[in-house]
């Protein structure tokens, strides 16, 4: 009995690593710490009825961008790692089969359980405060997001530690993926733990298409919209049409790891590169999911901190439009070396090249903005004015990638791998973290310290620059991705040095960051953070943090930056008769089905049926319950609004 426990334990649990036995002790040590605060402080019914059940969008969305804190120091963690495995030729810091995994789970967390969710926290708390709106459209479904996606990926960081990390690369072609050359746990934990996230994500597409078309306040019609919302808007319809394909890609592929469906496999009837152009047709359109929200927050900066209206605001429109159209047009580019022919490569090159056109017209809008506009500097700005550079060479080399024939020679090189990541951390990240500091007062009601941040700043762009300006040049030489090792004579070492000392200096700016945030949370700072940078949209009108309903009464929308022009002409607002305000309730459902997700995910996992069906039961349980929930709404007397009106006003002025 004794040897069929210990076969188990050695099977179920990872071993022989030093790293994975410290990440051990330090999870352990973090949930006793926190369990212990919670229930040394008698919090734990406060996080019961405050966070865990809340319907509120702008709870979820704080919810979402700490989730997104966490992934980005485990996706960081990572990348050190890496980094310092190739900081000099024949290191041995990390096996072969560990350094697989990490680069794995590395994009995968980067992407799926970093961007993402860091994108859909600032949809949250933003975009229904920019449309007058008092919440989302449906904010039972938008906490079920929530929590679907939190699910998604914590059975994916489980991984880590039970069963074995996937290490098949971060999109999992086969034949690496499948059974036969990956029969461990690690790639049904990264199918289950995707899957269930990109339902949440799916369920976010369609909630904020319907917010952003249907709750508009009154006078605000679409081309009066503030441009994040319609950078939203575009980012949500390209997540409708794109996650659907996902779940299908990945759907196949258990088909053919748990039913040796062999879909995929090439000697069995399959083929691999249906697998390809599945993955690619979501995970090109993915891009311009992440980058078309940084352009709506760039848009909104640039012009709040130029003191000038956004220059050419209908053409962003179009291009945003015509981005997340175009964006399905261009998966092939991916495997123009794939044997495809001219006629295809020639096809899928063109569209590359044509969907450079729309978004470099936004970079033409920004500077025009601020030409001639009264341009301060705060924090907000300078990560605006940084990624001008940045996203123009992340746009060339993707041109240059674009060109069929030359992709010969850049292709599965570390030419790209510098691309690629100019784009996502330089034109994504980069613009998050701009939306961070830019609506920071908004979410919290303090404001984070102003030098703290602009040392933040320069050490992630510093760090930047210096990690990946010089694997451009390693891709030329002839360095491919994924290689775990290299020899004295290829002459890849000093650039490789100076890449790792580039990463070390941007794990530094995180550092810098996570103190500026609790250097501010000490000092907290409310003065003027109703509308401390003088900004443009309905959000800043109301008191920071905004009162859980957000507007006591809704606005009446008459310009395209309604708040400015309020402000030039002296507006105040007028005299108006407070009524009770309709509010959902908040539910323990989301997170409860959350959790039957995660135990069907887990069972899958592990081929344990006695686990899975139950939970896929508790899912199906969860769905009745809620449909005979004939009072999932409230409403807020007028007494309580005036209550937290005037309070609310006090704390922010």
């Amino acid at each position: 009995m004794w040897d069929k426990v210990k076969e188990f334990a050695s099977e179920f649990f990872v071993t022989g690593d030093p790293l994975i036995y410290g990440a051990d002790v330090s999870i352990a040590l973090t949930l006793i710490a926190i369990v212990s605060v919670l229930t040394y402080y008698k919090k734990w019914g406060w996080l019961w009825r405050e966070w865990l059940t809340t319907v509120d969008h702008k709870r979820i969305g704080i919810m979402y961008i700490l989730a997104s804190v966490l992934m980005l120091f485990r996706g960081g963690v990572d990348a050190l790692l890496m980094r310092a495995q190739l900081a000099m030729p024949e290191l041995q810091f990390l096996p072969a089969e560990h350094y697989n995994q990490i680069f794995t789970t590395h994009g995968v967390i980067m992407i799926l359980f970093m961007a993402m969710p860091l994108m859909f926290g600032l949809f949250n708390v933003i975009v229904p405060l920019q449309l007058g709106a008092r919440d989302v459209a449906f904010p039972f479904l938008n906490s079920l997001s929530f929590w679907l996606f939190f699910s998604g990926a914590m059975l994916f960081n489980l991984s880590f530690v039970i069963g074995g990390s996937p290490d098949a690369g971060w999109l999992a072609y086969p034949p690496y993926s499948d059974k036969t050359f990956n029969p461990g746990y690690g790639q049904d934990f990264y199918i289950w733990g995707i899957q269930i996230s990109g339902i949440g994500s799916l369920m976010t597409g369609i909630n904020f298409i319907v917010t952003i078309l249907k709750m508009r306040t009154p006078g605000m019609t679409l081309m009066k919209m503030p441009m994040f919302s319609w950078s939203v808007l575009s980012s949500c319809i390209a997540i409708v049409f794109a996650f659907p394909i996902l779940t299908v890609t990945l759907a196949l592929l258990f088909i053919d790891r748990y039913l040796g469906g062999h879909i995929f496999t090439l000697d069995g009837g399959g083929n691999p590169m249906m697998y390809i152009n599945l993955i690619w047709m979501w995970g090109h359109p993915e891009v311009y999911i992440l980058v078309l929200p940084a352009f709506g927050i760039f848009s909104e900066i640039a012009a709040t901190f130029s003191k000038k209206k956004l220059f050419g605001y209908k053409s962003m429109v179009f291009a945003m439009m015509i981005i997340s159209v175009v964006s399905f047009l261009t998966w092939a580019h991916h495997f123009f070396t794939m044997g495809s022919g001219a006629d295809v490569n020639a096809f899928f090159a063109l569209s590359t090249m044509v969907i450079a056109i729309p978004t470099g017209v936004k970079v033409f809008n920004w500077l025009f903005t601020m030409f001639r506009g009264k341009v301060t500097f705060e924090t907000p700005m300078l990560w605006m004015i940084g990624i001008i550079p940045n996203f123009v060479i992340g746009g060339m080399t993707g041109v240059l990638l674009s060109v069929a024939p030359a992709d010969f020679q850049y292709h599965n090189s570390y030419f790209l791998i510098a691309h690629f990541h100019q784009v996502i951390i330089a034109g994504v990240v980069f613009g998050f973290f701009a939306g961070l500091y830019y609506w920071w007062p908004k979410l919290f009601g303090f404001k984070l310290n102003e030098r703290l941040g602009r040392l933040a700043f320069w050490l992630w762009n510093i760090g930047f620059y210096l990690c990946f300006m010089p694997q451009y040049a390693l891709g030329l030489m002839g360095m491919t991705r994924r290689v775990y090792t290299y020899d004295w004579d290829k002459g890849w070492f000093e650039m490789n040095l100076v890449s790792t000392i580039g990463a070390v200096l941007m794990g530094a700016a995180f550092i810098v960051q996570v103190w500026d945030i609790a250097h501010s949370l000490k000092k907290m700072d409310r003065e003027g953070t109703q509308d401390p940078w003088n900004a443009r949209t309905l959000e800043w009108s109301i008191p920071s943090p905004a009162p859980f309903y957000n507007f006591a009464t809704l606005p009446q929308v008459t310009h395209q930056d309604d708040w400015w022009e309020k402000k030039q002409r002296g507006w105040s607002a007028p005299a108006v008769e407070l009524e009770p305000i309709h509010m959902p309730k908040n539910s323990g459902i989301p997170i409860i089905m959350s959790m039957f997700w995660f135990f069907s995910g887990f069972g899958l996992v592990f081929d344990w049926l006695w686990l899975a069906v139950p939970g896929f039961v508790g899912v199906l349980a969860c769905m009745i319950v809620h449909s005979f929930n004939y009072k999932p709404d409230y409403y807020v007397p007028v007494e309580e609004v005036q209550r937290v009106e005037a309070a609310a006003r006090r704390g922010s002025k």
